[in-house]
């Protein structure tokens, strides 16, 4: 199962185990109650026939004065039980039966035990039939996200075709006509939806599964020189020793091209992107002197944008696969200074 279908089985699973065990608790306490009273109703019978016969062991007898005691009525304190009746033969004294402390609590706790037991086995079958619903509950969730899948991977792959044929077009008008305004705006649109289909293949694989060791001073060394040839005019610094960590190559490879992509492309005229390793807090920073971000809280949200250029996903698919890679990202930025992305890489750092 990947993340979404654990997290919403885990949720279905906890909200009706703990539902029905909340319910099935409260039921037993009442239950457990009534026993209490039972038990007190069994023993206030058997004082009643005691005190014709005293042919009782349990019990302890006593006579005393009469005072402000009810008669043929239970008593229940710290002592224990007891209750008290009259005798034939005087006025002034009475007969008090009494069932000891130490006797009620073992009876209580015979009560407390059975009903704990058949508690538990109550509980391990809400806890059966939880999985079992999770299960079934899931089963809908799974077949729509696969479907989503399968119809989003035949869409890209739909997509080569025209995508081609533009291309090809574009290039041969440029050939025609030379450089023009409208081609290189074609071009441009061009390339951000080959931008987006690359994300969203990207983003359709299961990552998680397929993780390998990187060096990543030469993978970032490397992503530098790819994208500094679109960015002529800006400037890189790169500071990162030597490390190893274990991700998905494919998915890190994703996270850092976008991260930069977007630091070159939102840079002021001659700015610069800082490329560092801050050993303390072992986070990757990425450092742009760029417009900055209004509201950086939402740069993560699917379809927000703060600028014309772009459609607002790319972020969106970065936060994901840093969730998918136990990276945890997080973003500084101030207007018409530039932005700070970090990527908390302390998981997957090899030691």
């Amino acid at each position: 199962m990947n993340r979404v279908e654990i997290e919403s089985f885990l949720k279905s699973f906890l909200l009706f185990f703990i539902s029905l065990g909340v319910l099935i608790a409260i039921l037993f306490y009442i239950n457990y109650t009534k026993e209490v009273q039972t038990l007190d109703t069994k023993l206030f019978s058997e004082m009643r026939v005691c005190s014709f016969d005293l042919k009782c062991k349990q019990f302890e007898i006593d006579f005393i004065p009469m005072e402000n005691q009810k008669l043929y009525k239970l008593y229940k304190n710290e002592n224990g039980l007891s209750s008290f009746y009259p005798i034939p033969t005087s006025e002034k004294n009475i007969m008090a039966l009494y069932f000891k402390q130490d006797k009620y609590d073992k009876e209580l706790q015979k009560l407390q035990k059975t009903s704990l037991i058949e508690f538990f086995i109550f509980l391990m079958v809400i806890f059966i039939l939880s999985i079992l619903f999770s299960f079934y509950a899931l089963y809908p969730l799974r077949n729509a996200l696969t479907l989503t899948q399968e119809f989003i991977k035949d869409i890209l792959h739909d997509f080569n075709t025209p995508l081609a044929s533009l291309r090809l077009n574009t290039s041969m008008l440029k050939l025609e006509i030379g450089e023009n305004e409208k081609i290189n705006r074609l071009e441009q649109s061009v390339a951000n939806i080959l931008y987006l289909q690359e994300h969203l293949r990207s983003y359709l694989h299961n990552h998680s599964l397929e993780k390998s060791e990187l060096d990543l001073n030469t993978l970032i060394v490397t992503q530098v020189h790819m994208i500094e040839k679109n960015y002529p005019n800006i400037h890189f610094k790169i500071d990162i020793p030597s490390l190893q960590v274990r991700a998905n190559k494919e998915a890190f490879i994703r996270i850092i091209d976008n991260l930069l992509t977007n630091a070159c492309k939102y840079n002021k005229p001659a700015g610069s992107v800082k490329i560092l390793y801050i050993q303390k807090t072992q986070c990757l920073e990425i450092i742009d002197t760029g417009k900055g971000i209004q509201h950086p809280q939402k740069v993560f949200h699917r379809f927000y944008k703060e600028q014309e250029r772009g459609i607002g996903i790319g972020l969106h698919i970065v936060k994901k696969l840093c969730d998918e890679l136990d990276i945890k990202i997080s973003i500084k930025s101030i207007l018409g200074q530039g932005s700070i992305f970090s990527l908390n890489l302390s998981k997957l750092i090899l030691s």
